[in-house]
């Protein structure tokens, strides 16, 4: 096992990693940029250093100075968390040759799953089910016609090397695509240096359904079921849960099978997850992508399966096998996490930062944790994501983990900067919540319209 890790992150996952490290008798070392001197992180870890300016590229995301800090600290591995460096696989390369372990998949899965043509013809070498689309690149409007006349409209244009929204456009029409596509292809050229476009069906509404995966290095996968991100504003999601209330025993074992196939098809090691779109008009499910890192959400899976999901990194990391087969893992009760942010939903959810006058985060009962790294005093940057805090409930089923939710918002108190609270305590109290009936379109097109409304 490490005697010292790295966190090369901040906020509540650096905290989060510093704790499971802690429980593991490993020391750790937080990076931090000038604007995170007084951050949480760097006061729960053994040590810490400084690597750069308050921007994001000039201290997280340079990889230089992360390392520096590794070597100069005697860090024998580096846990990048979610966001910054991830998914970067020429950090991770970086990382295997200065002979610092890097706690996730290695460079070469990283760039097989990026790059989302590859990743489609992989999932369906390994039979999962992809969303119908172009068998490879198309590299003219002539050829994305008869592509899209093939798949019937409306259809999404993709880059081929795309990432962060660029290069993406939804056509509904013959008419629209010949434009679209040039489009499309001008500007994934200019971002990526390659103007190839793929094709897809448009899935949509649906339920977005992920399902988390851990693999070690001797050959043993295995899911921790899924997780419902349905409930999304801008395709950014803002409250998830587990298990799904869409589907059912046989779908469930279904769509853990093909998440299992998807990681041995790419000989997967470390936490990832599998993300599907589910037509809830025909219960067909598709492959959507493959993150390979740990997400935001993953403290709902950690309270319905009883696994420690950041440990597991560190054990398979430091070669041991998983502590779990797929036998042990059972889905007990229903977990559900808000985001909480420094955002005003009244003006388009814009970043509210500040200093937190006055502070109290839930505690206490039966089945809530928060995952946060802020405290009263501190001054939240404009220069970073705004969560605050994740509040995250388990009950013994799905009604008593929203009565526990709503409870919990109820005593939040967060004084200073405008949050998300209210926004969140309507939603998780909407009827339509309640009763689990919700697609991805839900919160864009039914719920903000009526929530606007009421607060103009």
């Amino acid at each position: 096992m490490f005697k010292k890790i790295l966190i090369a992150n901040r906020g509540e996952i650096a905290v989060r990693i510093i704790r499971a490290a802690r429980e593991l008798g490993i020391n750790t070392v937080a990076v931090y940029s000038e604007a995170d001197k007084n951050s949480l992180h760097t006061i729960l870890a053994d040590e810490a250093i400084c690597i750069g300016p308050a921007r994001s590229t000039d201290s997280y995301l340079n990889m230089n100075a992360v390392l520096s800090a590794a070597i100069v600290t005697g860090a024998e591995a580096i846990h990048p968390g979610f966001g910054f460096l991830s998914e970067n696989s020429k950090f991770a390369t970086m990382c295997e040759e200065m002979h610092i372990k890097f706690i996730g998949p290695s460079a070469e899965i990283m760039d097989k799953m990026g790059d989302k043509i590859n990743a489609r013809a992989e999932m369906i070498a390994a039979n999962v089910p992809a969303i119908p689309g172009s068998d490879g690149e198309v590299f003219t409007a002539e050829e994305a016609l008869e592509v899209a006349d093939r798949l019937g409209y409306p259809v999404m244009l993709k880059a081929s090397a795309g990432g962060g929204g660029k290069g993406i456009r939804k056509v509904e029409s013959a008419e629209e695509l010949v434009p679209a596509f040039e489009s499309a292809s001008q500007e994934a050229l200019a971002a990526f240096g390659n103007g190839a476009m793929y094709i897809e069906k448009v899935i949509y509404p649906a339920r977005h359904i992920e399902v988390q995966i851990l693999g070690d290095s001797h050959d043993n996968v295995v899911h921790l079921g899924e997780r419902d991100c349905s409930l999304q504003r801008n395709n950014q999601k803002v409250l998830e849960e587990s298990p799904s209330v869409a589907i059912g025993k046989t779908l469930r074992a279904q769509i853990g099978d093909a998440a299992i196939r998807a990681a041995k098809a790419v000989h997967y090691e470390n936490a990832g997850t599998i993300e599907f779109l589910l037509d809830e008009k025909t219960l067909e499910f598709y492959f959507m992508e493959m993150n390979t890192r740990v997400q935001v959400e993953h403290p709902v899976t950690e309270f319905v399966t009883g696994v420690d999901i950041i440990k597991e990194q560190i054990r398979i990391a430091a070669g041991q096998p998983l502590s779990v087969t797929q036998d042990d893992i059972t889905i007990t009760g229903h977990a559900i996490e808000c985001r909480i942010n420094a955002e005003n939903p009244k003006f388009n959810f814009a970043p509210s930062p500040g200093k937190i006058t006055d502070l109290y985060l839930p505690s206490g009962g039966v089945g809530l944790r928060v995952d946060s790294a802020v405290y009263n005093g501190y001054t939240i940057p404009p220069y970073y994501d705004s969560m605050i805090a994740k509040i995250i409930v388990h009950g013994e089923n799905r009604f008593d983990a929203l009565m526990k939710m709503q409870r919990a918002l109820y005593e939040l108190e967060i004084e200073g900067v405008t949050t998300n609270v209210e926004f969140q305590m309507d939603l998780i109290c909407d009827e339509h919540v309640i009763a689990g009936d919700y697609d991805t379109s839900f919160l864009m097109e039914t719920f903000l319209p009526n929530y606007n409304k009421e607060n103009d």
